[in-house]
């Protein structure tokens, strides 16, 4: 069965996800370190782990498998799900591949040591850029097409 496991915490499109797996009749698990408000659906689960790190993290990569659709914006949870034959797609609606994910982490990389080193190590060199409706609307294409893909 085809299911949707949520990186929560800061996840900016929820009410998105829950929109397309009503409609598909697809589960959603939101997975986070501390209560979040999820609609009283029986399509939808929420599952509280501990505050450790990476916790949440850790319980999505042990659960996702083939028939899963991880969403993340967190690109070594992507890598671990990629692994373990996940479609994941990220926030933005870009989806990780086994060809986009070596890249995403070597960038990912570059950019920790760039804030390491920036302006006297205080991390100043910006964020990433602010999520748009352009970055909705490509979620909710990739995730359809995700879901598609498997036969949801």
């Amino acid at each position: 069965m085809v299911r949707i496991l949520v990186d929560a915490d800061a996840c900016p499109v929820k009410d998105e996800i829950y929109k397309v797996a009503w409609r598909r009749g697809v589960a959603v698990t939101i997975v986070s370190n501390s209560p979040i408000r999820v609609p009283d659906h029986p399509l939808i689960e929420r599952v509280v782990v501990s505050d450790g790190f990476d916790a949440a993290d850790d319980w999505i990569a042990e659960t996702a498998g083939p028939t899963d659709v991880v969403i993340t914006g967190d690109i070594l949870l992507a890598d671990r799900c990629l692994k373990k034959g996940a479609a994941v797609t990220g926030n933005n609606g870009k989806p990780f591949t086994a060809g986009s994910i070596g890249p995403a982490i070597a960038t990912r990389a570059i950019m920790a040591d760039l804030r390491g080193g920036a302006a006297g190590g205080d991390g100043s060199i910006g964020g990433p850029a602010p999520f748009t409706k352009a970055d909705r609307s490509r979620f909710l294409q990739a995730l359809d097409e995700a879901l598609v893909r498997l036969g949801a």
